[in-house]
């Protein structure tokens, strides 16, 4: 059988991209595979050894893509990271930049201009096929004309996934491919990748936090466990012996986040946290509100749902003041009509809050304990020392996130899983009274989730702690949710 990719005792020359043991991995024509584990278990590095990006010691991977008649590793095999679920690796980007949409450069393509470029990058047999038929599947042509920039994260995933399949690699790896899309565009992709893989136009790797995100059409499966690449394992044998998550709530997390110590002067006057009367946003002639009227009172823990585009995070970067749209529209937030004299950090420093646009910012590389500390600052990234009682409360926010260890490590050498628990350990470390939490979950494992939950749990039992949480799975939201508000078309 023809072996697409093939590495044999695969050992990295630098020790920072090094697996635990030397790495031995074959894929062969017509197999599917899934890469599982923890996070931080090594399964990106095993990736990067995958596509060749690290030199190995001895031989390099081999590589077999025929038919195709490219001659480039770039050009037969299409990483989609993790990172790149947020946008393109452009170092400019700031977190309120989605929604300064007016310096957007005039000569930034649109979505239809960088596909029909894409595709005609390629200049592949049946492209313009192709590229229809992606199209239709996706449903991208309401997007065709917006900028990358004003697409929200499910709809941003949708583009680069397809950009990817535009490309007609002979593998295609994506990580966490289902992660930001709402349930009918996870059921859409997954059916499509099927598609394409029964008529044999593709092969793919998927890199998937869990079990539970395994297709039917997935031939074999590679769990990586402490830095060690286990063999490859067909499909129902994998999950024959594979062990569930343990659901059990964390009772030692609990009863530490109960006994944190109540902040006293500080909370807000009034019951009132958050107030929209006929808020209306629009980019253009595209209209993300409509006349929307909600009110949150202090205590409360909300649910935000709606299909990927309807709002939910413009919704958000309006409370926390990123939005500068906001300041023309009747919103009081802890009592406190917007535009009456109040700074932006004035707001900032009463709500904790992780979103997919926070993480696509955060390209900084210090000191982990520090990206958590410059939550107690209002800051993306680290500019004034923090106090020794403070670093001392950033410790225990990571200790609390499974982040022990870890204070001093670079934050992008962190796997995307633990970056993500160390930005929600920034949400928690200042002791918010507002909390909110866009897509939390993103790129956790299973264990991690149900970690996550409880904590989120406990802390929202604490008095006067008021909850905002969008999520686009209904298993994903702690039991304490008492309100939910679906937004359809901005309403």
């Amino acid at each position: 059988m023809q072996k697409i990719i093939e590495i044999c005792g695969g050992m990295a020359r630098l020790p920072e991209w090094r697996m635990a043991a030397p790495v031995d991995f074959e894929l062969c024509d017509n197999e599917n595979i899934a890469i599982t584990g923890r996070n931080g278990s090594g399964k990106s590095m095993f990736v990067e050894m995958i596509t060749g990006s690290h030199p190995l010691y001895g031989d390099n991977p081999k590589y077999d893509f025929r038919p195709s008649k490219r001659e480039f590793v770039s050009d037969n095999i299409k990483y989609m990271a993790f990172t790149d679920s947020y946008g393109e690796n452009d170092s400019t980007y700031y977190l309120q930049q989605r929604w300064n949409q007016q310096e957007i450069d005039e000569d930034t393509p649109t979505v239809g201009e960088m596909l029909a470029n894409e595709s005609a990058r390629t200049g592949t047999d049946g492209a313009a096929t192709r590229t229809q038929q992606l199209y239709n599947l996706f449903g991208i042509d309401r997007l065709a004309d917006r900028y990358i920039i004003s697409l929200s994260s499910g709809e941003l995933r949708k583009v680069l996934i397809m950009k990817a399949l535009l490309s007609a690699p002979r593998v295609l790896i994506i990580d966490n491919p289902f992660i930001g899309l709402d349930a009918e565009s996870r059921e859409q992709f997954k059916q499509t990748l099927g598609i394409l893989c029964r008529e044999r136009l593709l092969q793919i790797i998927l890199v998937v936090p869990s079990q539970d995100d395994i297709p039917d059409y997935i031939s074999h499966v590679v769990e990586v466990d402490g830095m060690t690449v286990g063999p490859k394992t067909p499909l129902a044998e994998y999950k024959a012996k594979a062990i569930p998550a343990d659901s059990m709530p964390d009772e030692r997390l609990a009863e530490l986040i109960a006994g944190l110590p109540e902040k006293h002067g500080s909370g807000s006057k009034t019951t009132e946290v958050i107030r929209m009367n006929n808020v209306s946003i629009k980019y253009g002639s595209r209209r993300i509100l409509d006349n929307l009227n909600w009110t949150v009172e202090k205590g409360e823990k909300w649910a935000v749902t709606g299909r990927n585009g309807s709002g939910k995070s413009t919704l958000m970067s309006l409370v926390c003041a990123d939005n500068p749209q906001g300041y023309a529209c009747n919103i009081s937030l802890f009592g406190q009509q917007r535009g009456t004299g109040e700074s932006i950090w004035e707001i900032k420093k009463r709500i904790g809050y992780v979103s997919p646009e926070m993480h696509r910012a955060y390209k900084k590389n210090i000191a982990t304990i520090n990206i958590v500390a410059s939550g107690l600052k209002e800051s993306v990234g680290l500019y004034s020392k923090p106090a020794p009682d403070e670093l001392a409360t950033c410790r225990l926010w990571m200790d609390i996130f499974g982040l022990e260890g870890k204070e001093e490590r670079p934050f992008l050498k962190l796997s995307s899983g633990e970056q993500r628990l160390a930005l929600l350990a920034r949400a928690f470390v200042k002791d918010p009274e507002l909390l909110i939490l866009d897509e939390p979950l993103h790129g956790l494992d299973s264990a991690n989730k149900q970690k996550v939950i409880g904590i989120i749990e406990a802390f929202c039992q604490r008095e006067g702690k008021t909850l905002i949480m969008i999520s686009h799975y209904t298993d994903e939201l702690p039991p304490c949710i008492d309100h939910t508000l679906i937004l359809t078309n901005g309403q």
